[in-house]
């Protein structure tokens, strides 16, 4: 690969597609691996996480190279995996422009896509002082690499000053054997290291280290962003941090086989009506590990198998209600995916041994040794590019058109969603009327509808405006209060399920012809 041509075309504003035309961008061959081994966790949920898994392999050296890859690619949701060697910095991040991305200069930014995989390669892959920021976007994959001393203040800034920040839809995202680090708080200019809002779910850190941060991470950036979880955490160091391990605001987190170390004034944050499961965990040397801190809406915890080393546990106050000494759980978790946990007293060793980028992408099947990784089958190069089909919880219905019984629930109702088109609304899609519609801001993205109280519903019907009749590929239906998937299937129409009590449920598209327009999301109890 010549990088200086690299360079001058992409000065010169030549697209990402005429930059691989060209030869500009290596290229390996096609239906490669996406990534070493597969996510354990919430990420395995709601269809699985696959990355860039089928697609081409790019290899890259700058972000302005990252970016010209993305928008190489036909559409935003061709699958691609991205090789990544060398050091990226915001110097050498630049904006492209294609007809596959959506980039800015001084940041990775993955922002409505799909189907990406970014692996450190070789002598491995640092992010010096530039943040991954993540939004309306899913199935992303980011594994063996660095991203250290991203900063929000002083110069150069990036992201926010988060490592890896994700916002606005965000779904399926499986972040391993990654080192995300700063070097300081937020009075030196710092923020999070692994953050989360706006309604992003089905997230998986794992094998990875954190540390020397005043923030190591959240989910949710207030009270009431509550929209976001199903995270999943496991054999992951946290070391030197102040507080936020995570912070949690509404929603599911499941923490096992993590190393706590040298947590100066908090931990594990629930809050806000959050529920923490928090099991096989070693806290060492550390400060109010688990518990509500710094606000007077609680959350809960259920707890088992940790071990608490040297741990310190201040009194309960107004605004702080630690879990220890002795913690007990004070509510039920209940995770849908299988997992082998190790115990606890081996989590400092096996940790030590597999998390962290550039350690040989080692991992534990839970026998306390560490394990070479098992790569992911290699399809054949005849294997066309495929958006990955979720398994659904429950048996496929094909849309039916026959009519439902009841009362249409969603009239009365709110209504919500992952983004919307320009002239289009979400209540649109719940008005009663088919000539105005809902439109996602990308070919895929989510639609709700949300009751104060739960309601029972078993039938979904969904209607497409005129001009956009058949647009709606793949789409799965959701228990947005569990995240269990109700159903999947292809086109609209009337979709039967088994009734199921919940507050909120979802209408995901996962992919489509042309831009949807749904007209009216109906939903009935029969």
């Amino acid at each position: 690969m010549n990088r200086v041509r690299l360079r001058r075309a992409i000065a010169a504003g030549t697209a990402g597609a005429a930059l691989i035309a060209a030869g500009l961008i290596g290229i390996a061959a096609p239906a490669a691996n996406a990534a070493t081994g597969s996510a354990t966790g919430f990420a395995s949920q709601n269809g699985g996480t696959t990355g860039g898994a089928g697609g081409t392999v790019v290899r890259a050296a700058t972000g302005t190279e990252i970016h010209a890859a993305l928008c190489a690619r036909a559409t935003p949701s061709t699958p691609i995996t991205i090789e990544v060697q060398g050091t990226v910095t915001v110097g050498n991040t630049a904006k492209v422009s294609g007809a596959g991305c959506s980039t800015a200069a001084g940041v990775i930014e993955l922002k409505q896509i799909s189907n990406v995989s970014i692996i450190g390669v070789g002598s491995g892959a640092t992010f010096d002082q530039i943040g991954i920021h993540i939004r309306e976007s899913s199935n992303i994959i980011i594994q063996n690499v660095t991203v250290k001393n991203v900063k929000k203040s002083g110069s150069p800034t990036s992201n926010g000053g988060d490592a890896i920040g994700m916002e606005s839809g965000v779904r399926n995202v499986w972040v391993d054997h990654a080192t995300l680090e700063a070097s300081g708080g937020e009075s030196a200019g710092f923020d999070g290291l692994f953050d989360m809002k706006a309604d992003t779910k089905y997230v998986t850190l794992s094998y990875s280290i954190l540390r020397n941060s005043g923030r190591g991470g959240l989910i949710g950036s207030s009270e009431s962003d509550r929209a976001n979880g199903f995270v999943t955490f496991h054999h992951n160091l946290y070391q030197n941090i102040d507080s936020r391990t995570p912070l949690l605001r509404g929603g599911i987190a499941h923490m096992f086989n993590n190393h706590y170390l040298s947590l100066n004034e908090s931990g594990i944050n629930s809050r806000a009506g959050a529920q923490a499961k928090v099991e096989n965990n070693y806290f060492e040397d550390s400060k109010d590990v688990l518990g509500t801190f710094y606000t007077d809406q609680p959350g809960t915890w259920q707890v088992s198998g940790n071990i608490f080393d040297n741990v310190t546990w201040s009194p309960r106050g107004e605004d702080t209600n630690p879990a220890g000494p002795n913690p007990v759980s004070t509510t039920t978790v209940s995770i849908p995916y299988a997992y082998t946990a190790d115990a606890a007293s081996c989590v400092p060793g096996i940790v030590a041994s597999t998390a962290g980028a550039n350690k040989g992408l080692k991992v534990s099947n839970g026998s306390c040794t560490p394990q070479n990784p098992s790569p992911t089958p290699t399809p054949t190069a005849t294997t066309p590019p495929t958006t990955p089909t979720p398994t659904p919880t429950a048996p496929s219905p094909t849309p039916s058109p026959s009519a439902p019984s009841g009362t249409n629930l969603s009239r009365g109702a709110e209504a919500d969603g992952s983004g919307k088109a320009s002239g289009t609304g979400y209540g649109d899609a719940i008005d009663g009327s088919l000539s105005t519609y809902w439109s996602p801001s990308s070919n895929t993205g989510r639609i709700s509808v949300k009751w104060s109280s739960a309601k029972t519903v078993s039938t979904v019907v969904i209607r497409e405006a005129a001009g956009a009749v058949g647009a709606i590929g793949s789409w799965r239906v959701v228990n947005n209060d569990t995240g269990a998937v109700l159903a999947t299937g292809t086109g609209a129409g009337t979709i039967r399920f088994a009734a199921t009590s919940l507050k909120k449920i979802n209408f995901e598209i996962t992919s489509a012809t042309a831009k949807p327009r749904v007209a009216e999301f109906e939903t009935y109890a029969g």
